[in-house]
């Protein structure tokens, strides 16, 4: 084993514990749907076809016992295995409604054959035969049932959320449930943005997700290693956030493969958001129909616009690619291409935008030297520098040469104490 691997396991930081729900372990979306049956109803698989092979049984022979209609023993049963089989259809198809478009067709169901029931006290009042009145009771239970199912089932869910306020439970877990990639941890940015307050709902870090930062700073390499301490030390950063749910899933896909394909597969589950910085990752996933946060997408929407004309002021650093370029960056990490640049370099200059062009890396802004501004400041300086020359000239001038008193030679004046 290479003699550095334990020093290095000592100075990486903590594996952040797992949050816990007050009733037990951590349940995700994805662990919940592979507990439910084949019919997405909770229990396994087994416990279920039982349960509807005793629902066949007990249609068969209630309806061979009591034989409706006066018909034959083996007809009365077939009819009981339609009954059965009709019940089961039902079942089928409310599975892949959301439990509030089912409770509301019930519901409008309920509420129809109450309408029906008085519809039928009203006719049963009427000078109708008795063949007219039967088929208006049918008539009217079958339309007003149906009405209120199909109503129901169609405003069920927001019936619930006009009643209650907000959506229901399970739609807001769905929307709101996060997954973090590798790469968005390792960067940091993500932390900056959960402690702002942009960021809600619940945050999931899978436990692959987790198990890849821990081999990352547990790398030889002392580049990888920094990286993947960086992304525990932000993890543990947000969970310490009192308004951040920050939660480690156990569940982990069964497919084997890249993490990134376990993350498209788990996302794909649980229709929850994935958010990243890896470029390739934001396409399969946005391909296959996923949503996915991109926080390099969000800090190049935050950058400043700047519009052609525009003037400001850089600090030219290096040379650029092209003869007599220079090239500059922004707080923002921008780069700035300023044309006949070169020989200004540690220099800030007063610069024109002439054009501004988006790259898949962000916005690269193209400019020239604004030759007005560095005239006018070349100006301002010689005029400062003459302005304090002539003092300096008159300094001098009374220093090499200070003034004399009494009578100089060639003047025609009398020396002082001469008496002839």
């Amino acid at each position: 084993m290479h003699p550095s691997i334990p020093e290095v396991r000592q100075n990486v930081p903590p594996i952040p514990q797992q949050k816990r729900y007050a009733n037990g372990e951590l349940r995700s979306a994805a662990t919940a749907e592979a507990a439910r049956g084949p019919f997405g109803v909770p229990g396994s698989g087994a416990e279920m076809w039982m349960l509807r092979g005793l629902l066949f049984v007990a249609a068969a022979a209630i309806c061979r016992g009591l034989q409706p209609g006066g018909l034959s023993r083996v007809t009365a049963g077939l009819l009981g295995l339609f009954f059965a089989a009709l019940v089961l259809g039902v079942e089928w198809r409310t599975r892949k409604e959301k439990p509030a478009d089912v409770l509301g067709g019930a519901l409008g169901a309920a509420a129809g054959i109450f309408v029906a029931l008085l519809t039928v006290l009203l006719v049963s009042r009427t000078a109708l035969t008795e063949p007219g009145k039967s088929c208006l009771e049918y008539l009217s239970l079958i339309a007003f049932g149906y009405l209120g199912l199909v109503l129901g089932a169609r405003q069920g869910s927001e019936a619930l959320r006009s009643w209650g306020g907000t959506a229901a439970p399970e739609e807001q877990h769905r929307e709101a449930l996060k997954l973090l990639d590798t790469s968005v941890l390792i960067d940091g940015r993500i932390a900056d943005i959960s402690d702002a307050h942009f960021l809600d709902g619940v945050l999931v870090v899978p436990q692959f997700v987790l198990r890849e930062l821990q081999m990352v700073a547990d790398s030889n390499d002392p580049l990888k290693r920094q990286r993947g301490r960086r992304g525990l030390e932000v993890l543990q950063r947000m969970q310490k956030m009192a308004h951040m749910d920050v939660r480690i899933l156990d569940d982990d896909p069964a497919q084997d493969g890249e993490v990134d394909d376990k993350l498209v597969e788990l996302a794909r589950r649980t229709g929850a958001k994935i958010v990243t910085n890896d470029f390739n990752l934001n396409k399969v996933a946005t391909v296959q129909g996923l949503a996915v946060l991109n926080v390099n997408l969000l800090a190049n929407a935050m950058k400043p616009v700047v519009l052609p004309g525009e003037a400001m002021r850089v600090l030219i650093l290096r040379e650029g690619k092209e003869p007599n370029q220079g090239v500059a960056y922004l707080d923002d990490g921008t780069m700035v291409v300023v044309d006949n640049a070169r020989r200004m370099i540690n220099k800030s200059v007063d610069v024109v935008v002439t054009s501004v062009h988006q790259t898949t890396a962000g916005k690269m802004i193209f400019g020239r030297v604004d030759e007005r501004a560095e005239q006018n400041s070349l100006s301002a300086k010689q005029v400062a520098a003459g302005a304090s020359s002539p003092r300096r000239d008159v300094a001098q001038t009374a220093g090499d040469n200070p003034p004399q008193i009494g009578r100089q030679p060639g003047s025609g004046l009398p020396e002082r104490g001469n008496n002839s």
